[in-house]
């Protein structure tokens, strides 16, 4: 049987695909020529995001999706909303860079949850956001070092960060398994697919036209705009968001040919819990915070609205995932919280799949294809917050203003090398990965 998460056809089963607010009514773009000032291709959050800016600002905006709102990596991801990337630490970005540039993409990921909440806030959008913070816990002792190195980093560019002990983590998490920490204050967790629907409402309601079922089969130059061209009609723009991400040409040739060969798509699991009783519920992760730990396999929860623990994992080989997850993580959870032996093996009613793009070394990448046309790519599995707070940046750096594209170090892409080893290369390095983590 075809794997549902793979069909581009139908929405992905999901806790989110089942406990989202409905999306707003959309339809394929309709046959014949169209125009507008800015295309956006894909409907996540980056895209929409980045629609949302303009039609805000009264200007023509359409965004064409291949398959619905939310469908790819912005609909199925975790819905941690963490300002911070996985390795890319923000000396490294200054580092990589440069200190004008890099300091600007610190900046931007310093406020990106803050600036997803605030969206939430002025959108009224009805996505299960629950600003309480973002933890991670140090797995062993030796793991606080880093901890230390990245509370001082990110405090000395302002952002809401505390350093934690054992003890102050255990009564953030309900339990000794960790050995300190640090917290960002402005993180959080949402129902992601909600707030992808929550964003094409708002970006409708400004005046954006956003159009499913509409997939972009090619992008040309068009005098001194851009033309692109679906199955129904086509577009002519002139300015470009090109918003596909881990999913560029993943399912379908991308509209920018060998942008995919610029990155990794990499397989994220996450699942769910049946609900967990609250007397139970009330000793595991008490203030509701959203967490994620050091280990490399990582360990990563937050509850939803109806008391189900969401979490996931990695697998190396990907056959009969659902049910060696199942037990995997069950066992996992088990270890850290003894007290859900109550329960025997956790129950899991949701388990389902997406990709990431990831980069070789965990940097995202800024691209200025063309003149009027942006992208960006590699958000290694923090794309929530980032990608969201990029929309607007994107936008206006599209629209050829100054200020955006000062703001961004837009380099050229760069291809990976040897992509399909890379690929295979990286799911067998989850078991040096694993190594590592019981180790100092």
């Amino acid at each position: 049987m075809p794997d549902p998460n793979r069909d581009p056809s139908r929405l992905p089963p999901s806790l989110w695909a089942e406990t989202a607010e409905p999306a707003p009514a959309t339809a394929p773009l309709p046959a014949g020529e169209h125009r507008c000032d800015l295309l956006v291709i894909g409907a996540g959050f980056t895209g929409l995001s980045a629609a949302l800016h303009a039609a805000r600002e009264g200007i023509p905006t359409m965004v064409l999706e291949a398959a619905e709102i939310g469908w790819g990596a912005s609909g199925r991801n975790n819905g941690l909303a963490i300002p911070a990337l996985t390795r890319a630490d923000p000396d490294v970005l200054v580092a990589a860079f440069g200190p004008d540039k890099g300091e600007s993409v610190v900046s931007i990921l310093r406020d990106s949850a803050q600036f997803l909440f605030d969206l939430v806030r002025a959108h009224d959008i009805r996505c299960e956001a629950r600003q309480t913070g973002w933890l991670q816990p140090a797995h062993r002792a030796s793991r606080m070092a880093l901890a230390r190195a990245r509370h001082a980093q990110w405090q000395r560019r302002g952002a809401p960060v505390d350093l934690l002990d054992r003890d102050q983590v255990e009564a953030l998490t309900g339990t000794r398994f960790w050995h300190g920490g640090w917290i960002n204050r402005s993180g959080g967790h949402i129902n992601p697919l909600g707030f992808a629907r929550g964003l094409a409402r708002a970006a409708i309601d400004a005046g954006a036209q956003v159009c499913t079922r509409s997939p972009v089969t090619a992008l040309a130059r068009d005098g001194d705009g851009w033309r692109a061209t679906t199955p129904q009609g086509a577009v002519r723009a002139r300015a470009v968001v090109l918003a596909t991400h881990g999913y560029t040409g993943l399912f379908a040739p991308s509209p920018w040919p060998d942008l995919a060969r610029t990155m990794v798509p990499t397989r994220s699991y996450q699942m769910a819990t049946r609900p967990i009783p609250p007397a139970l519920r009330a000793g595991i992760l008490p203030t509701d915070v959203a967490m994620s730990d050091t280990h490399n396999d990582l360990h990563f929860a937050h509850w939803d609205a109806e008391g189900r623990l969401v979490t996931g994992g990695a697998l190396v080989i990907p056959l009969g995932y659902a049910h060696r997850l199942r037990a995997r993580i069950s066992d996992r959870w088990l270890r850290v919280y003894p007290q859900l032996a109550a329960l025997g093996t956790l129950q899991f009613d949701h388990v389902w799949h997406g990709y990431f793009a990831s980069t070789p070394d965990r940097i995202p990448r800024f691209h200025r294809l063309a003149d009027g046309v942006v992208t960006w790519l590699g958000c290694n599995g923090r794309g929530v917050a980032l990608g969201t707070a990029l929309g607007p940046v994107l936008a206006d750096a599209a629209l050829g203003r100054a200020e955006a594209l000062a703001r961004l170090p837009f380099e050229a892409p760069r291809p990976v090398a040897a992509q399909a080893a890379v690929k295979r290369l990286a799911m067998a390095a989850m078991l040096y990965y694993r190594w590592l983590d019981g180790r100092d």
